[in-house]
Parts: structure tokens; C-alpha cells; sequence
């Protein structure tokens, strides 16, 4: 076999010659990886436009923006210097004088939904104006008249002259389809620099506690919301109109990301009204009821706090004819989930008159189900408004019946049986007892005080003194007036 280092040296060389050739083999391995990739990569398509390059919004955007619109309101108010106001200055020189007109303008935005020239905006952009522009995204400016205006869900409706021409349209989606986490895009003109898009999501459905109208029921958005996007759209991915931006939470002016907008269910029914040249009539269900808290839910046996406690029922109205109760917890309308009276009126108002919906309630612990046909609440019994006179607390005093359809046209919410005062003239017994607009009173000396007739009559009566039930913001209290 050779000698040792003959055999050491063999057993070095065959080492050394493995190492080399897996180095070879190595290199060619990556070789082929290499081509491999390039193999790879010349299969993926180049990209052609921007859109493949990186995800866009623009073409929703370029879609829906030219059916956005900004809408100039003018108003002209009297200017009048505070020293017109000295009681010295007007003794020497009149109660005349010292005014001057001066024009105000607002700068609001819109939404195009009818290609004739139907625009939808906040009631809060175009209240008292005397002049009304429209200038769409192309610079075309139209003068605009009000079809109609509705101040308890902050919407009008105004209507442009086109001479025939066909305008860009933004189409209705039903808002019902909304959920929380899809993407929106916020069109207006804030702070009037120009036609501005924002983008966020849908942070929450039905919210109700917010303040800005009486048929409270928001989406929230977190897309930027700021002075002049009101009346502008909230889209969804699909280029369709959701929502209609009204409101923000701010403490600065600016957007902190809370933003509301009024679903589309709502305006379209507003839309349709104004289009159909009637009056806006919101079906009525029947009843009043409270939220139910986690204490009701614990005393009333349910699982978790949710529902409307109904508290009164009107006799003879939907409800009562369906045979739901007071003490009876509605759950939900048509499948939809009510947690507070705003959900219920919400529900209740978007649809038409007439149509028959399926109430769930619970009562005595099991679920329930009602078949109400909505109806148009009745004046019943009639408003007899009148002003009071006489020797008694309410001298001087202008009040009314309150119905249901009284009530639903003052915006009140539900219907309490009684006596609503309307007006309070100064320097009357009522004025000193802070009596004011809006109260209700209920019975004097223990007498319901259901009808301005009824009232007319217990105030008549000679007293020592009057023991009076007002009902104000949902809470009762006593007045004891002496003679």
C-alpha cells in the first residue's frame, strides 16, 4: 500500500478533490436557481397602469365626485351697532337709525341625485337664506329653490334649472347594508378650499345619543369631517351614496376622526317626498317607552339590557290594534334591532305609510310577534290653540291640545296626554313662575287637565290655591300657587 505519508498524502488529495467538486456542485445549483427565478419573474405581468402599480381610490372617486357639488347660500341681515342698544342714546335720538344691511354668506355641499337636477343638503346650510348658488365640480353654477326643507332631520332638497340638460348623478345604497369596518370616502368642500376627499370607515352604526336633530340615527365615520363638508357624500367602495355628512365631535372645529352622516334610507325618503311634491307625513306606531337599563333588564328577567320599554300605548292607534301592551320590551322592527326610542322612531319613519311591519317584543319573558300597520298619527283630540285669561297662574299663557300629530309636528317625543303651553308673555304670573314653551301641565288640584276646555274650566273654579302637575323634558313636577 505505500508508505504512511504516501497514504496520508492519497487520503488529503481525494479531500480536497470532494471539497472542490461539491463547491462545483454548489455553483451550479445556484445557477439553475438563478434561471429559475428569472424564469419566474418574466411570467409575472409588467404593470400597465397606475391602478396595477399601487391600490387606488381614484377611480371610485372619479366616479362619484363630479355629482358632489358646493352650495353658496346668501342671506342679508340688519347690522346695528351695540350703541343703538344704550337706553340713554335711544331716549335722546328715537328707536330708529343706526342700521345698515349686510349680506352673509355660507358655503355648505350637496349631492346630485337626479339627473334633472335634484340636489340633497343640510337644512342647516341653506336655513333663512334669500339667494342660493350651486356651482357643480366642472364650475357650472346654477341658481337653486328649496322644494323642501325639513329642520328635524336636518335635509333639504333643492332643485336646479338644467334648460334639459343631464347632470351627473350619485346613486342611492341602502344603508341598511352598512356595517362597521367598511371603508368610506368623505366628499365635500371644507373650510371652502375646493372639492376635497377624505378616506376612514364606518366606526359605528345607529348612533342615537349624539344631538344634532330629532330622528337621531348616524353612521359614524372617521374620514375626515370638517366646516363645509356638511351636506356632502359618504360613499362606500362601490361609488354609491350612504350617507349624507352633517355633523362632527369637536372641541376645536376641526376633525378629531367623529364624524356623522344621515343614512341614505333617510334622505331617499326625504328625496321621494320633495320629488312627489308632498308634505313630509312620518308613519306613527303608537306608543312611548324608555330605554331599557341594566337594572330594568335585571328587574324585567332579562338576559342583557336592550329594547323599548313600552310605557304608554295610544288607544285605538297601531300598536294598541296589533295588541302590544305597556310592559311589554320591543326588540326589534322588520328584523332590525331597537335598543332606545330614537332606533324605534328611526325604523318606524323610514318606512311608508300603510305598510304593515312585523314588531318583536318580549312579555313575561317570551318573544312575541305583531303584525302593525303604520298610520299617520291623528289630531285627536284637536289643537284649540288659544290664549288664557282670568285671575289664575296660566293668565296670559297661549296653549294648546296635545295630539299625537301635534306632538310628532313640535318634535316631541312620543305622546303624553295634557295641556302644552306654546307661548309665555312677559310680566305674567305664569313668567314669574318660570313657566315655559314646551311644558306640559297635566292636572290642577288633582284634576286632569286633558283638553284646553277641561283646563278653562278647573282654572275657572273659585280657589285658595292651585296645586299644579307640569311635565317638562320627561320629568313631572309640582307648583303650589296661592290666590
Amino acid at each position: 500500500m505505500g508508505s504512511p505519508s504516501e497514504v496520508h498524502s492519497l487520503i488529503g488529495f481525494l479531500s480536497f478533490f470532494g471539497v472542490a467538486l461539491g463547491m462545483i456542485g454548489l455553483y451550479l445549483a445556484m445557477i439553475a436557481g438563478g434561471r429559475a427565478r428569472a424564469t419566474d419573474a418574466a411570467m409575472v405581468p409588467v404593470p400597465q397602469t397606475r391602478t396595477d402599480m399601487a391600490p387606488s381610490f381614484a377611480p371610485v372617486v372619479s366616479r362619484a365626485a363630479p355629482a358632489v357639488v358646493n352650495v353658496h347660500s346668501r342671506r342679508v341681515v340688519e347690522s346695528r351697532s351695540p350703541i343703538f342698544e344704550d337706553p340713554l342714546f335711544r331716549r335722546f335720538f328715537g328707536e330708529g337709525g343706526g342700521g345698515r344691511e349686510k349680506v352673509q354668506n355660507a358655503l355648505g355641499s350637496g349631492v346630485i341625485v337626479r339627473a334633472d337636477g335634484i340636489i340633497v343638503t343640510n337644512f342647516h346650510v341653506v336655513a333663512e337664506a334669500d339667494e342660493l348658488v350651486v356651482a357643480l365640480a366642472d364650475r357650472r353654477e346654477f341658481g337653486a329653490k328649496v322644494l323642501l326643507a325639513d329642520e328635524r332631520t336636518d335635509l333639504a332638497i333643492l332643485k336646479l334649472d338644467t334648460k334639459g340638460k343631464a347632470l351627473p348623478v350619485l346613486p342611492f345604497r341602502d344603508s341598511d347594508t352598512a356595517q362597521v369596518g367598511d371603508i368610506v370616502l368623505a366628499i365635500g368642500n371644507p373650510f371652502g378650499v375646493g372639492q376635497t376627499v377624505t378616506s376612514g370607515i364606518i366606526s359605528a352604526l345607529a348612533r342615537t345619543q349624539v344631538g344634532i336633530s330629532d330622528y337621531q340615527f348616524f353612521i359614524q365615520t372617521d374620514a375626515a369631517i370638517n366646516p363645509g363638508n356638511s351636506g356632502g357624500a359618504l360613499i362606500t367602495m362601490d361609488g354609491k351614496l350612504v350617507g349624507i355628512n352633517t355633523a362632527i365631535y369637536s372641541r376645536s372645529g376641526g376633525s378629531v376622526g367623529i364624524g356623522f352622516a344621515i343614512p341614505s334610507n333617510m334622505v331617499k325618503l326625504v328625496v321621494d317626498t320633495a320629488v312627489n311634491g308632498g308634505a313630509l307625513m312620518r308613519p306613527w306606531i303608537g306608543v312611548t317607552g324608555q330605554t331599557v337599563s341594566a337594572e330594568m333588564a335585571e328587574a324585567l328577567g332579562l338576559e342583557r339590557p336592550g329594547g323599548v320599554l313600552v310605557s304608554e300605548v295610544f288607544p285605538g292607534g297601531p300598536a294598541d290594534a296589533a295588541g302590544i301592551k305597556p310592559g311589554d320590551v320591543i326588540q326589534s322592527v322588520d328584523g332590525f334591532e331597537v335598543n332606545d326610542p330614537q332606533g324605534l322612531r328611526y325604523r318606524v319613519a323610514t318606512q311608508p305609510l300603510g305598510k304593515a311591519v312585523r314588531v318583536s317584543y318580549l312579555r313575561a319573558g317570551k318573544l312575541r310577534d305583531a303584525t302593525v300597520k303604520l298610520t299617520r298619527p291623528p289630531e285627536n283630540p284637536p289643537r284649540d290653540i288659544q290664549v288664557l285669561d282670568g285671575q289664575h297662574p296660566l293668565a296670559g299663557t297661549k296653549v294648546a291640545n296635545l295630539s299625537p300629530a301635534f306632538a310628532e309636528e313640535l318634535g316631541l317625543e312620543g305622546w303624553i296626554q295634557g295641556v302644552i303651553i306654546l307661548e309665555v308673555a312677559g310680566d305674567t304670573p305664569a313668567a314669574q313662575l318660570r313657566l315655559r314653551p314646551g311644558d306640559i301641565v297635566v292636572s290642577i288640584n288633582g284634576q286632569d287637565a286633558g283638553t284646553v276646555a277641561a283646563l278653562k274650566t278647573i282654572l275657572a273654579a273659585p280657589v285658595k290655591e292651585w296645586n299644579m302637575t307640569v311635565r317638562r323634558g320627561g320629568r313631572a313636577f309640582n307648583l303650589t300657587v296661592r290666590s
